[in-house]
């Protein structure tokens, strides 16, 4: 998506941690054409990583993704609007730290085969750590919700 992302830099971040858009997740996954930044924290990368699902940017997800669980490629579904993020919690994952969790809530509706709007959530506890420096994903496990 890069220099293409639909996301206007002006817009509140769909991450809803505050800052608008370009200010807040932007940075990392590239926004207005720039080089994308690294979060300098599980969190903001876990915060960044939801708004690359709603942005469709697969590329920032494979970018931040570690490279022993990485997919080769991924597909997003575009059916799919991601409508809310909730952090629950973390351990871990701060500016000093190799490893960090996050759990979060993630809100999405999508069409039904018959046409019906339908609601969903995602829940689950991710894990990251550094690689040459940089937060990354490395897996997750789906919550019971």
């Amino acid at each position: 998506m890069d220099d293409q992302s639909p996301l206007d830099a002006s817009a509140p971040c769909p991450c809803g941690f505050g800052p608008a858009y370009g200010e807040c997740c932007g940075r990392f996954l590239g926004a207005a054409g720039g080089e994308p930044t690294a979060a300098p924290t599980a969190e903001k990368l876990m915060r960044s990583r939801y708004t690359a699902f709603v942005a469709g940017d697969a590329g920032h997800l494979l970018r931040t993704w570690h490279p022993d669980t990485r997919p080769r490629s991924l597909t997003l579904d575009p059916e799919v609007q991601w409508t809310r993020l909730t952090v629950l919690a973390t351990t871990g994952g701060g500016l000093l730290e190799q490893t960090g969790t996050v759990e979060f809530v993630a809100q999405y509706r999508t069409r039904g085969p018959d046409g019906s709007l339908q609601r969903g959530r995602q829940h689950e506890h991710s894990r990251f750590v550094r690689v040459g420096g940089e937060w990354v994903y490395l897996d997750a496990e789906p919550s019971a919700s």
